[in-house]
């Protein structure tokens, strides 16, 4: 069996685009801030953020990430609410590989979000075990209404056979 078909092959290039309904909210912000235990008073006071210079409070930067807190995505059977390709393999456990972030610009209140999601490569790989691996690599880069880049997140999610060396 290879895990890496020309049906996989030929999602590279394969985009998703999600737009937020509403523009982020202070709120947003301010409960993620909460959620991750990062009391940055930037996330919960407007005088603090702009007196160290921006125009209104902003956001923890990875919640840009988080897709489920802006996009209005169904949730999944595996109670997923974010981005998900929908890359099911059968005879593989799907594990996370990484994330590399670069962040541009600081989210504010009046923000409206869009992640442009794009696979960018596949590739196979044997582990130590022998286990065939399916490496699939995806870019999202989220910006802004004015379509100003706010920050950029390179995602790998790898398929491992459960039998080694099949």
């Amino acid at each position: 069996m290879t895990l890496l078909t020309d049906e996989i092959r030929a999602l590279v290039g394969r985009t998703k685009v999600y737009t937020a309904p509403e523009p982020m909210g202070a709120a947003a912000g301010r409960y993620f801030g909460l959620a991750i235990g990062d009391h940055n008073p930037l996330y919960s006071d407007p005088e603090y953020a702009r007196a160290q210079g921006l125009a209104d409070v902003t956001a923890p930067p990875t919640l840009i990430c988080e897709t489920n807190q802006y996009a209005n995505l169904p949730i999944g059977p595996d109670g997923d609410g974010g981005h998900n390709w929908g890359i099911e393999i059968p005879g593989t456990r799907k594990v996370r590989g990484g994330n590399r972030y670069v962040f541009h610009r600081r989210i504010l209140p009046s923000d409206i979000v869009t992640a442009t999601w794009e696979i960018t490569d596949v590739a196979g790989k044997t582990n130590r075990a022998g286990a065939e691996m399916l490496i699939i690599t995806s870019r999202a880069t989220y910006t802004r209404q004015d379509g100003a880049t706010l920050a950029e997140n390179e995602e790998t999610v790898i398929f491992v056979s459960l039998e080694a060396g099949a």
